[in-house]
């Protein structure tokens, strides 16, 4: 009897031990999620500082003197890291060069670099991802890639052309998109500036309420 006994409670100790191991690999895989989450949160709080900083500074601001003088910080969507989203790329090696339109005459040469498949709000999505014949010329730039977008915010909460978001070449096939990253171009502050246009294929028929919002003070006329 008392055999059975300890077999027992050997038994109990044995389960015991393993669901405490259990539990502590959820929590230790719960944390890692957590620091990923604290990681591009502050990601993207950087990124919105680093914008505040560009549009307050003289040399480096769009902004006419007339509003940059009483600037204050830019409008963003609270961050979402939902908005964060992974996406498949599929490269598209044969493209053919083509001009993109501006909202002056001046036109851009660029050619589709890949198209980007990703999941947002439930619902499947695909974006045209570009790159510049110029850019890649210069220095820090040979990997840089151009994502212009339009979505149901526009003309509402955000800017009515559509917003930008820069990227970099993976190294794999699948790149990382932020939406909290998306930013306004530079004549949505001031006509001055000649923009990309969005191409329409790059339209989402949903809001994407994260990124920049629509310039409340106006633009320069």
């Amino acid at each position: 009897m008392r055999k059975l006994v300890s077999v027992f409670i050997l038994v109990l100790s044995v389960s015991f031990l393993r669901c405490k191991q259990g539990k502590r690999y959820h929590d230790e895989e719960s944390k890692q999620e957590s620091l990923v989450v604290d990681n591009r949160l502050q990601d993207i709080l950087s990124f919105q500082k680093a914008k505040n900083e560009k549009f307050s500074n003289p040399k480096t601001s769009p902004l006419p003197d007339r509003y940059r003088k009483n600037f204050i910080a830019l409008d963003f969507f609270a961050p979402d890291t939902n908005y964060a989203v992974y996406a498949k790329l599929v490269r598209t090696p044969n493209a053919v060069p083509f001009q993109m339109q501006t909202t002056s005459n001046r036109k851009f040469t660029e050619v589709v670099y890949g198209v980007a498949y990703f999941m947002l709000n439930g619902q499947e999505h695909q974006l045209e991802i570009y790159q510049n014949a110029e850019l890649i010329q210069e220095k820090d730039l040979e990997d840089y890639l151009f994502l212009p977008f339009t979505d149901l915010t526009n003309d509402e909460e955000t800017y009515g052309g559509g917003r930008y978001i820069d990227l970099r070449i993976p190294k794999g096939d699948s790149i990382i998109i932020d939406f909290n990253k998306a930013y306004n171009p530079f004549c949505a502050y001031n006509r001055k500036y000649s923009c990309p246009i969005v191409p329409k294929v790059n339209h989402l028929n949903i809001k994407v309420l994260a990124g920049e919002k629509a310039f409340k003070m106006g633009v320069d006329k």
